[in-house]
């Protein structure tokens, strides 16, 4: 049944969740001087790193996910140290469960991917939504004043201004584009997150990540796509591979390692200001083409590529301004090419994990997910 907590792998019913917690905290050193988070979204590729960082210096962690993206695997390591609740986002009384006896919420629950964007924006804007109300409902019904939000840099969709600091304009330029299903989801979390939070909350903080990269993060992005095609043009090809891309191969984005985007998360939980609004990312801002060719050389191949049509929607140009998280001790510490070269390490390693068919998997996993959109009791 969704909303079921588990605790090193054994089951617990909603009445023992917080001794579930208390015993977490009994068996960690210097507990009295940490806090108990809950992380939504805490098996997927950013929750799963939250969750560890978390763990590794001692805090009390609880994971809530219902695993349909996120892997429970990707929590092997430190599952006899935390809390895992499986369950629904959009499952008020899972979310109200699992809330209960902790510090702080992290919400990251969310259904990212490009893919699904086009193909199922009523799913993605289902999740994003009812999630937040039951998040912010779940808070205020169990006494949590701590909350912590993982929007995206996809709500300003084509900012004005490049480098973009925290106060440019959020857009949604064109409604009847299912493209911005995620960004209008994440705005209205922004929206509510923050005005909810102005009255009901003791402290509220929001985090803008930049194209967050790294292993394992899943099938559906630009990283992993790149890597996976190169080693097939690369097998099959010799001389300078020919590589196709979506657009021109000049629009440009900035990407952020994994380990950096979860530094500077928890830099913004620890010691942002209440309704503030933080970019985690790098200002190495490159272009599309350029990340094929440095893709490239973790084959030793030079690469020239193809452009093509872009989708409709796509942004030209993305890059943040870093200086307000800067100032809570921020500083990416992994350059492109050695988290590029780690990231296609893990890919190849783990070729075999591939879906043969993204569509088939994205089907498979949405009506997976529309199958269990009943609460639990």
């Amino acid at each position: 049944m969704a909303g079921d907590p588990k605790v090193g792998g054994r089951g617990f019913g909603a009445v023992e969740v917080v001794d579930a917690l208390s015993d977490l905290i009994k068996k960690t050193p210097n507990a009295s001087l940490r806090k108990r988070y809950l992380v939504t979204g805490g098996s997927g590729f950013i929750g799963s790193a939250v969750v560890k960082a978390l763990v590794e210096r001692g805090d009390i962690v609880r994971s809530f996910d219902n695993n349909w993206r996120g892997l429970a695997s990707n929590l092997d390591e430190v599952r006899k140290d935390i809390e895992l609740f499986e369950g629904d986002i959009r499952d008020p009384n899972a979310v109200t469960k699992a809330v209960k006896g902790v510090d702080v919420v992290m919400h990251l629950a969310c259904v990212n991917g490009t893919g699904y964007f086009y193909t199922n924006p009523d799913l993605v804007l289902d999740v994003a939504v009812k999630g937040m109300v039951n998040v912010l409902d779940a808070c205020n019904a169990k006494n949590v004043g701590d909350l912590v939000f993982m929007s995206s840099s996809e709500v300003y969709q084509t900012p004005k201004v490049v480098p973009t600091d925290e106060t440019a304009e959020l857009s949604i330029p064109d409604a009847t584009n299912p493209r911005y299903s995620y960004a209008g989801g994440k705005i209205i979390s922004e929206l509510m997150a923050l005005n909810y939070g102005r009255a009901g909350f003791e402290k509220v903080r929001i985090v803008r990540p930049h194209n967050v990269y790294g292993p394992n993060m899943g099938w559906e992005h630009v990283v992993p796509q790149f890597i996976m095609r190169m080693n097939e043009l690369a097998a099959n090809t010799s001389g300078v591979i020919q590589f196709p891309i979506q657009g021109s191969g000049k629009e440009t984005r900035s990407f952020a390692y994994i380990s950096d985007m979860v530094d500077g998360f928890l830099r913004v939980s620890d010691s942002g200001e209440h309704l503030g609004i933080y970019h985690v990312g790098s200002r190495d801002e490159i272009t599309v083409e350029t990340l094929a060719k440095r893709i490239g050389r973790c084959f030793s191949r030079d690469v020239e590529i193809v452009p093509g049509d872009l989708m409709k929607g796509g942004t030209p140009r993305r890059c943040p301004e870093i200086a307000k998280v800067e100032k809570l001790g921020y500083t990416p510490k992994v350059s492109l090419d050695e988290g590029l070269a780690l990231t296609a390490e893990w890919y190849l390693a783990n070729a075999d994990l591939a879906p043969k068919s993204q569509g088939h998997e994205r089907e498979k996993n949405t009506s997976r997910i529309r199958n269990e959109q009943q609460p639990s009791r």
